[in-house]
């Protein structure tokens, strides 16, 4: 039921994988090059206004973004159920003799119905942090 999104869900995170894989190497050898041309005349004071490293105070919102993404597409998921369930006849008890028409009206409530609670859920990550970040 759910084939459609399997094709560019698995292109996507072997993209992201291999993108950061490639930037893994680039960064060591920038890092590596940068280390070789400062030599021995390596001071602390260097480092000052070169190199912006995070603060420990900025709060990294990964975990509510993703939270936020996995409960819109858990509501997405149950949402297109509900839809199916009193819209379709027979959708709990599988009717046999459903046709093309019905297969594929069931596959766009349920990849709408997840995109747009996923886009909901991350939009709503974006206004909490925002609201976090002007406190």
């Amino acid at each position: 039921m759910m084939d459609f999104i399997m094709i560019p869900a698995i292109f996507g995170i072997l993209t992201v994988g291999f993108y950061k894989l490639f930037e893994l190497f680039v960064c060591k050898k920038e890092r590596l090059a940068i280390i070789e041309k400062m030599g021995e005349k390596f001071t602390p004071d260097m480092l000052e206004n070169k190199i912006n490293l995070p603060s420990v105070g900025n709060a990294s919102f990964s975990a509510l973004k993703f939270g936020c993404l996995f409960v819109g597409l858990g509501l997405g998921l149950l949402v297109a159920y509900l839809i199916c369930v009193t819209t379709i006849d027979g959708y709990v008890v599988r009717n046999a003799d459903w046709n093309w028409e019905v297969k594929q009206t069931i596959s766009v409530i349920y990849g709408a119905c997840v995109l747009l609670f996923g886009g909901a859920g991350l939009l709503t990550s974006f206004l909490i942090e925002l609201k976090i970040s002007k406190k």
